[in-house]
């Protein structure tokens, strides 16, 4: 069965003008990102710019009305925003991640009609997925079916059009995923994120109370198992891609701050901080571990595109080998992300502590995200590859 798919950008004209909204957006986001860190709550506006960018279509194929990118595209955006506000990298990716999920979970007619509607009204996607939260029932009632419960950990839930939700079925193996408007009644948004990082990203809970749900907003899954589990693969390449974003934008600003701000420690004998060679020992085990990561990052990106252009036809030995390359770039990411958003402050000196450079916000950003799932098992994946040639087994996390 052929799968819908996003050809590239049609003209030069075109991709200059994504490239310039996301420059601007970019300025944008970076000019306000540690005020809104400390204040937390919706970036209201920030998200409205994203509406006006056009950018929440981008993944939508043009017969469907939107822009036709791909995901390397995407995912190079979304690490650009990561650079300076991962908020709305986070906001921005599962946009996408939301926009897929027909294309993965249902039949090609689902998929077209919500690509079609996505860009018609410009939706804004949240993420319901959580699958640890088992608490949201799917209960048949006629014609259709009620949805009962809570959900947590739902990205992007305040000032979302429409949710992408998994639910539990009596009787029924795994999960059966709604697609559910915000707006319909008996869902209620709680607006209860208050965590330490990823301030801005509305990832609280969701109350569902006798939600109606039509049987055609229930997706039917088609196609083959390996890719009817490839959401994992974009979710975890997206997640990578954020993580490898946020360490090379603390990279830079650390830099910028040395070259002006830093001062030489007296037993350096040297006059500038940029001299110093323990300064510089420290920066180019920076550098070469963003140097790794990002290389990684970008193989494994290479192949979930590569996944996703075959569609219908992907293998499992191919789904379980891009797998394995996201899992390889992942843990390599979260692990010296979390090194070197730490490490920047001793390149910088006590006084880059002070709250108004907000230099912090990039570890608590990558230590909260970095906490979706833990890396242990991705590393686990990839010895278990290594050492026996066993492929992960495709489940939500893998």
């Amino acid at each position: 069965m052929p799968l819908l798919t996003s050809p590239q950008l049609q003209t030069d004209s075109q991709a200059h003008a994504i490239d310039a909204w996301v420059d601007t957006l970019v300025d944008e986001f970076a000019a306000t990102a540690v005020e809104r860190d400390r204040q937390g709550g919706t970036a209201q506006a920030e998200r409205d710019r994203l509406r006006q960018s056009n950018l929440l279509k981008l993944l939508i194929p043009t017969q469907h009305g939107g822009l036709g990118a791909d995901w390397e595209t995407a995912l190079r955006i979304t690490r650009r925003f990561a650079q300076v506000d991962s908020s709305m990298a986070h906001l921005f990716s599962y946009q996408h991640l939301g926009v897929a999920t027909p294309q993965v979970y249902g039949t090609p007619d689902q998929a077209a009609h919500y690509y079609s509607q996505t860009a018609q009204h410009n939706w804004f996607w949240c993420n319901g997925f959580n699958p640890l939260d088992r608490r949201v029932t799917l209960t048949p009632d006629g014609a259709g079916f009620r949805i009962n419960g809570t959900k947590s950990f739902c990205s992007g839930s305040v000032d979302a059009d429409v949710i992408a939700l998994s639910t539990v079925q009596e009787g029924v193996e795994g999960f059966r995923i709604a697609i559910v408007p915000t707006q319909r009644e008996g869902i209620e948004v709680q607006g209860d994120w208050n965590n330490m990082g990823q301030r801005q990203t509305d990832s609280g809970s969701i109350r569902f109370s006798n939600v109606w749900v039509a049987a055609d907003e229930i997706l039917a899954p088609s196609g083959n198992e390996a890719f009817r589990t490839f959401r994992s693969c974009l979710t975890q390449i997206t997640f990578t891609n954020i993580y490898l974003g946020v360490a090379q934008g603390a990279f830079e600003a650390a830099r910028s701050y040395t070259r002006s701000q830093t001062r030489a420690w007296p037993g350096s004998k040297v006059e500038s901080a940029t001299e110093d060679p323990y300064i510089l020992q420290h920066y180019g085990e920076m550098a070469i571990a963003l140097e790794a990561a990002t290389l990684l990052t970008d193989r494994a990106t290479a192949l979930v595109q590569a996944a996703w252009e075959k569609g219908y036809d992907l293998t499992a030995e191919e789904r379980g080998k891009c797998a394995v390359a996201i899992a390889t770039a992942k843990a390599f990411v979260t692990q010296n992300g979390l090194a070197l958003t730490n490490k920047i402050f001793d390149v910088m000196g006590t006084r880059a502590t002070t709250a108004d450079y907000g230099f912090d916000r990039y570890w608590r950003n990558l230590r909260t995200f970095t906490l979706h799932d833990p890396v242990d098992y991705k590393i686990r994946s990839v010895g278990n590859w290594a050492l026996n040639r066993e492929l992960p087994t495709p489940d939500f996390y893998s």
